[in-house]
């Protein structure tokens, strides 16, 4: 076989990544091991063997031969992403979960193929150390380089400045889906769907599909449904634990309850990562020695958790738990109930607004509570000003300072010692790009259809300052996101969920005043609000729930022997 054949052939797009990383070969001795759990077929030339949008796909491993993974773009042109050569195997991120996959697959030559159905592809993640890392670092690497592809997604049609663009940016952007943006009045006439929308500005932003299909003003679930981010889900099915909420604590609960053997599920109203999510850089966090964006460590955590077959179910709120004869059922916002053992509720926090006249209008419109990339683009060459003292605000005004023309960092205390870590406060001191103002709070903001300046007032001495400002970070902490717990479980004054007091339905720090209930992370009373402490409270509570779920099977087989001593009896 020639050297060529020996590797994948990587169009420009994925130029950028490592070629032996995301398409390796399998060794002969591991080729022997997956006999058990595929079985050997053979396919002609030009053989679809999956297509694009198709749940559930099978992994492929070539034998002998060779397999085209390509994509149409908008005038139905066929694109070949990659070839895939003997001894290597198909799939991506999508093998993980039962979303549809992003590409199509065909062969292109004759071949001999194993072919690994998903329940035997479970078994092999779970009992195959070397074999599993090899595919997770394959399929890691090809999901990025589906995201530079832009042709294997879906095009968002609107203004790169309206908020309801913006939105469902950063839903697709913090799911990790592939797409592209195009202006309408700049780019409208290069894409042929849409000179087909109708009505105009009314009807952005709109989605457009490779198969022709356009969403016009989706909501968020709409297009989680319609993209299948969310997974198909049994209400049949009964799980160990459901986790609500994705962030850190979530993921950690979800890491460690799937890879334990429970049947896990995690819930989620938007995107993995919670508040940690939107951070720009994460510094302080163990073993990250050069810092990590929320994003990425969200990401890896989510993967991870799939890895030992977690299940996800994204845009998805829950709106009540009902205890019925020991069982939780879980009402989700779009009617499902599903059933679970145990829960854990690692909702987090939602962002404090600020009292100002016109927040609300400028909110998504130069109002925002994350700084990452997708931020910073709105912001080159432009005045913006942070508003808080705590390790979020700190971090965003040092990233910022890179990027936008000035940074104004504001806050309500005399000094920033008390609220935010020592490295971040000699960044801020040593930046000429970064401006402190203590002791002054926000009271104007204006603009017409966005926003455009923003004033001031030094509360000691009374004097007020005007800037042009199109973009503002508010930073000022959260509120517990337990809304819907009311009635359900213990909270205390402030809406945190109360664990581990003489309330707890067990002696444990994690427990509520429900039995089969847990809390970790922010959204619990009286918990340090940082990565490190949630990821810590989400892993070590999972012991506590096989504690739990252990003491409900003892019971349950005292019960059934108490029945059968008194029928026996009759």
């Amino acid at each position: 076989m020639s050297e060529e054949q020996n590797n994948p052939v990587i169009p420009a797009p994925m130029a950028t990544y490592r070629a032996e990383m995301a398409f390796p070969s399998l060794t002969d001795e591991m080729l022997v091991r997956l006999q058990s759990y595929g079985r050997p077929d053979t396919f002609e030339a030009n053989v679809s063997l999956w297509s694009r949008g198709q749940r559930e796909v099978d992994m492929f491993v070539l034998l002998e031969g060779s397999i085209e993974v390509f994509v149409r773009d908008e005038q139905d042109d066929t694109q070949v992403y990659v070839t895939i050569h003997e001894k290597q195997f198909s799939g991506e991120l999508d093998m993980l979960s039962s979303r549809p996959t992003l590409v199509n697959g065909r062969t292109a030559t004759a071949c001999r193929i194993l072919r690994i159905p998903r329940p035997e592809l479970q078994r092999l993640m779970r009992s195959e150390g070397d074999i599993a890392n090899l595919i997770m670092q394959a399929i890691i690497w090809r999901r990025l380089g589906i995201l530079e592809n832009a042709t294997a997604g879906i095009v968002l049609l609107g203004s790169s400045t309206a908020a309801e663009t913006i939105q469902l940016q950063r839903f697709l952007t913090r799911n990790s889906y592939p797409h592209r943006l195009l202006e309408p009045t700049a780019e409208q006439s290069a894409c042929s769907e849409a000179r087909d929308l109708a009505g105009g500005e009314k009807f952005l932003p709109a989605i457009l599909f490779t198969d022709g299909t356009i969403l016009h003003r989706p909501t968020i679930a709409e297009l989680a449904d319609q993209l299948g981010l969310t997974e198909q889900l049994d209400p049949e099915t009964t799980y160990d634990i459901t986790v609500v909420g994705a962030g850190p604590a979530g993921l950690a609960a979800a890491v460690y309850g799937a890879s334990e053997g429970l049947c896990t599920l995690v819930v989620e109203g938007t995107a993995p990562g919670g508040q940690a999510g939107t951070s720009s850089k994460i510094e302080n966090y163990l073993g990250f020695p050069t810092g990590v964006s929320g994003q990425e460590l969200a990401n890896r955590a989510l993967v991870q958790a799939q890895k030992f077959g977690a299940r996800l179910a994204i845009s998805r709120d829950v709106v009540g738990i009902d205890q019925v004869e020991g069982m939780h059922h879980v009402r989700l916002s779009d009617g499902t109930t599903l059933h679970s053992r145990s829960i854990v509720i690692a909702t987090g926090a939602a962002y404090r607004k600020l009292s100002v006249p016109n927040y609300e209008r400028f909110e998504g419109q130069g109002i925002q509570y994350a700084a990452t990339a997708m931020e910073a683009v709105l912001c080159r060459h432009q005045e913006v000003a942070v508003v808080g003292g705590g390790n979020s605000a700190g971090q965003a005004a040092i990233f910022l300072s890179g990027i936008a023309k000035h940074v104004h960092l504001i806050i309500r205390g005399r000094a920033l010692a008390a609220t935010m870590s020592q490295y971040l406060i000699s960044r801020i001191e040593n930046s000429s790009r970064i401006t402190l103002h203590v002791c002054t709070e926000i009271e104007r903001l204006d603009g017409e259809k966005s926003l455009s300046s923003a004033t001031w007032i030094n509360q000691g001495t009374g004097q007020r300052e005007t800037r042009d400002i199109g973009s503002l970070f508010v930073m000022i902490g959260a509120e517990p996101n337990t809304g819907w717990l009311y009635g359900t479980l213990a909270l205390d004054k402030k809406g945190f969920v109360i664990t581990g007091t003489e309330k707890a339905f067990e002696n444990t720090r994690y427990a509520t005043s429900v039995p089969g209930i847990y809390a970790v992370g922010d959204a619990r009373s009286d918990s340090v609000k940082r990565v490190a402490s949630a990821v810590g409270e989400g892993s070590v509570v999972v012991s506590d729930i096989h504690r739990y779920l252990a003491r409900q099977i003892e019971v349950g087989a005292d019960a059934n022997s108490t029945l059968a001593a008194m029928q026996a009896s009759h």
